[in-house]
């Protein structure tokens, strides 16, 4: 087993493509309308219209990301804590965390704390939010 997908909705597609490709390098792989009994079946919705884009992680990372964003069924994003229930953050292992820190910086994202070393001194490590308040720790393992 691996883990195939993370899936975000998102209200703003747009500022997301921006975040996730322009900001961290992903590359756009399949985008797609979706609506009619498949997609109404597997999200036990009725009507469901949404625009999805796959991103694939940058350098042959492996990872993908799915933003998902429904023209349906409009939901407010609430700003979430780590310590809520259900699926806190997901973590970005990057080759540069000081750069990736400065450039979403410098395009408006806030960090909860600069890039600090773990206690067991194998990683840099800190975390922000994208622009629909998703929280993403960002990993840069030190060798």
């Amino acid at each position: 087993m691996m883990l195939r997908h993370v899936g975000i909705t998102v209200k703003d597609l747009e500022k997301s493509l921006f975040f996730y490709r322009d900001l961290l390098g992903f590359t756009v792989a399949r985008e797609m309308n979706e609506s009619g009994s498949f997609i109404d079946s597997i999200s036990k919705l009725l009507n469901v219209k949404v625009k999805t884009v796959k991103l694939n992680a940058p350098n042959n990372g492996g990872g993908m990301i799915e933003l998902l964003c429904y023209e349906s069924h409009k939901h407010d994003v609430s700003y979430r804590q780590i310590t809520h229930c259900g699926i806190s953050h997901f973590a970005l292992t990057v080759s540069d965390i000081e750069a990736i820190h400065s450039k979403l910086t410098e395009n408006g994202i806030a960090f909860n704390c600069e890039p600090l070393l773990s206690d067991d001194g194998g990683a840099k490590v800190t975390f922000c939010r994208d622009f629909e308040n998703n929280l993403i720790e960002l990993v840069e393992v030190v060798k």
